[in-house]
């Protein structure tokens, strides 16, 4: 096969010195054209991703990727834009259309980069940059070792497949403020989907886990026998009655739950009046228990970065400080909108957790009775104008507090503010896969439209 034998060699951090040699000839550029202000941002990453599926090798990809983008600014008028290609005569051409850009809009007075005073003065490092040496060969073993696992049941009827990445970055990113900054960073996976059948039905689910450093990646074996582990489980699922009971979401759904309060406090939803939080600072939303940070300095975790999209430093704060609503997550131009001062949550927030009732899974079942597990939320029936929500789920009913049977195609139906404020517990079971950090997090009642 082509491209067995290759390895990749590593990102070389040193390389972050180009990125920034050439970002300050890109600055120099669209000055030398007339912008008054400008900011770039550069990017060079590679990776590789074998899948294999039904016990053959199904796709084998190399990357390597360069990007630039560029926003420049003729007082408070403002033009983009970007290439994949870092050559000058590119650069001068994606400038010049920046520039061409900038003269013909109209003016923004929120419009412009950020002050000097407010942008990060030292770039910790996070230990985000840990490459993975993989071969090809090495990979198409592990995937098809992965898929072999979760396909040991003869109840496992299909794969979609198991995938094995690695991936590597350098950011640069620059203004004509005087602010120029760049990381390494890396991220490597290993997931398996596959589909399982009983009595003519189908079903599917999956596994993942995703690092920084491969050698905190679960092996894999247990991603296929745990994705095989949750399919099979799903076997012999009914449809639920209608009723209205408690709820408790698994960690890997209840990641999603936070995610509509991150939309809701998020600057570009306030400023445009489309979040039902907006004018709330200072309300309490959940039980006194509850605070949710965010902690972007969290060394070698997924969503850490020492500055956001500005430049401005990010720093661990709360939003939710005993059940109080204290910070809203503003990037540079929503504070501006705002009237506010910027946060640090350019480009979102980073790391988020929620503070936990110290009780494990198992015991929110028991605090729960009866109700249901929520395993899978589908579609997007959230409005954070109104905080109406209403999602299609799937998961386990419960009685007495243990998991009885499978339960799908039934909908939950609620409103955000009413899930905050009824939160009654938040587990042990912490997922910290990804960017938002949650144990499983039980809500008192919700309505559960069934048959």
């Amino acid at each position: 096969m082509s491209g067995q034998g290759i390895v990749q060699p590593p990102l070389d951090p040193g390389a972050l010195e180009t990125l920034r040699d050439r970002a300050e000839r890109i600055l120099a550029e669209a000055k030398r054209q007339g912008a008054t202000s400008a900011e770039v941002g550069l990017s060079l990453s590679q990776g590789l991703s074998v899948t294999a599926r039904l016990g053959e090798v199904e796709t084998l990809e190399f990357h390597r990727d360069r990007g630039v983008s560029l926003t420049v600014y003729f007082g408070q008028r403002k033009g983009s834009a970007s290439s994949g290609d870092d050559a000058d005569a590119s650069i001068s051409e994606m400038v010049a259309a920046a520039c061409a850009i900038a003269r013909h809009t109209g003016e923004d007075p929120c419009a412009g980069i950020a002050e000097a005073e407010l942008l990060a003065q030292q770039i910790p490092d996070l230990d985000l940059y840990h490459p993975w040496a993989l071969t090809p060969e090495q990979a198409i073993e592990q995937a098809l070792a992965c898929e072999a696992a979760g396909r040991s049941d003869a109840r496992i009827v299909n794969s979609e497949g198991a995938t094995i990445s690695t991936g590597s970055s350098l950011r640069w990113y620059a203004n004509s403020n005087g602010f120029s900054a760049g990381y390494p960073s890396s991220r490597h996976s290993r997931s398996c989907v596959l589909v399982a059948e009983q009595d003519g039905v189908m079903q599917r689910d999956y596994w993942y886990d995703s690092r920084r450093n491969a050698s905190d990646l679960a092996d894999v074996q247990a991603v296929g026998e745990k994705a095989m582990q949750r399919t099979l489980a799903r076997l012999g699922a009914s449809c639920p009655e209608t009723a209205k009971l408690p709820v408790l979401f698994a960690p890997e759904v209840a990641a999603g739950l936070l995610g509509h309060l991150v939309g809701a406090i998020s600057g570009g939803s306030l400023y445009r009046n489309a979040s039902f939080l907006k004018d709330r600072l200072g309300e309490t939303l959940f039980p006194d228990w509850v605070s949710i940070e965010e902690q972007p300095l969290l060394k070698g975790a997924s969503g850490s970065a020492p500055f956001d999209h500005d430049g401005l430093a990010t720093r661990q704060q709360a939003f939710v400080r005993d059940g109080v609503l204290s910070h809203y997550a503003l990037g540079l131009y929503a504070a501006r909108r705002l009237g506010m001062t910027p946060t640090g949550n350019g480009g979102g927030v980073r790391n988020l957790s929620i503070s936990n009732s110290g009780e494990t899974q198992q015991q929110l079942l028991k605090k729960m009775d009866r109700g249901v597990l929520v395993t899978e939320a589908m579609g997007p029936g959230v409005n954070l104008v109104t905080g109406d929500y209403s999602r299609g789920a799937g998961g386990f009913w419960v009685e007495n507090g243990e998991i009885q049977y499978p339960v799908e195609n039934f909908t939950l139906a609620s409103h955000l503010g009413d899930m905050f404020r009824h939160l009654a517990g938040a587990g042990t079971d912490v997922d910290d896969r990804g960017n938002i950090r949650v144990g499983s997090l039980l809500i008192e009642q919700m309505n559960i439209a069934g048959r």
